[in-house]
């Protein structure tokens, strides 16, 4: 029997799009530990990807900005499964545009768009799917740690990242008057996925972080994975609305020793050729 508790739990997880998806490892994980998980995905094209690397899991199609989308999904999943015992909400979507990190230029519709899909979709998920829910289910869904500081790279999607944080806190305080479902975050530092490749500015940032963290070396997707698998788990319990953050201690550590003096040899030498 598994020691966090999996066996034969089902598990509905969002985002799978490549091996090298968070969603991926997690679901590989849950599997190892003997769950059964569900796959959503957007469209069928990315259905047809995802049945190569789960052959034998059923795998849903959806549109989180469409109601409808949402509800025929519960339907589906309903008539063949009588509960669900947690789900990865692992979603997101910004519009990446020329000046995507310029945040007082931001576009009105881009926000709403990434607001509609990436924060507001756990919360309708999470009302439509109340019902199938097992009293103990979890819910996980990803953030990063750097919503309260300007990492010019990430554009808007720091407030919408803030703003789901905010609703995992009121999603676990709204179900906790009808059941023990919980709600949590997994923040996670900067990782080699195919969604952050796409962002500009993201390779210098992704350096910097595995410069900055206590052990000097990068954050790898497979832990992003082990953290939400715990979480998705009865050993976690005790924990709930909470922001797990899992940067290997790089939002701790931005004056470390080793950069400043990169930078101050740099200066000198600028000095000296001036």
């Amino acid at each position: 029997m598994s020691f966090l508790g999996l066996d034969n739990k089902t598990i509905v997880v969002f985002g799978v799009r490549n091996k090298k998806s968070i969603a991926y490892h997690t679901a590989t994980l849950l599997q190892q530990e003997g769950a059964q998980c569900l796959f959503v995905v957007r469209d069928e094209a990315i259905k047809a990807k995802v049945s190569q690397l789960f052959p034998n899991n059923d795998i849903f199609l959806c549109d989180v900005k469409d109601q409808r989308s949402i509800e025929d999904l519960y339907i589906s999943i309903s008539s063949r499964y009588q509960k669900i015992d947690g789900m990865l909400h692992a979603i997101a979507f910004a519009n990446i545009s020329s000046n995507y990190g310029s945040f007082h230029e931001m576009n009105k519709n881009d926000f709403l768009e990434a607001i509609d899909i990436s924060c507001f979709s756990l919360t309708n998920l999470a009302n439509t799917f109340k019902g199938l829910f097992n009293t103990e289910a979890s819910v996980v869904t990803l953030s990063v740690p750097f919503t309260r500081i300007a990492v010019e790279c990430y554009g808007y999607m720091a407030p919408v990242k803030a703003a789901l944080e905010s609703s995992v806190v009121y999603l676990a305080k709204s179900f906790s008057n009808f059941s023990n479902v919980r709600f949590n975050v997994v923040a996670s530092g900067f990782l080699k996925t195919t969604s952050a490749a796409g962002v500009p500015g993201f390779v210098a940032n992704y350096i910097y972080s595995e410069k900055t963290n206590f052990r000097k070396r990068a954050l790898d997707v497979s832990e992003i994975a082990d953290v939400i698998v715990y979480l998705l788990s009865k050993r976690s319990t005790a924990i709930n609305g909470q922001i797990i953050v899992s940067d290997a201690g790089t939002m701790l550590n931005p004056y470390d020793k080793e950069i400043l003096d990169a930078l101050l040899k740099n200066q000198n030498q600028g000095d000296v050729n001036g």
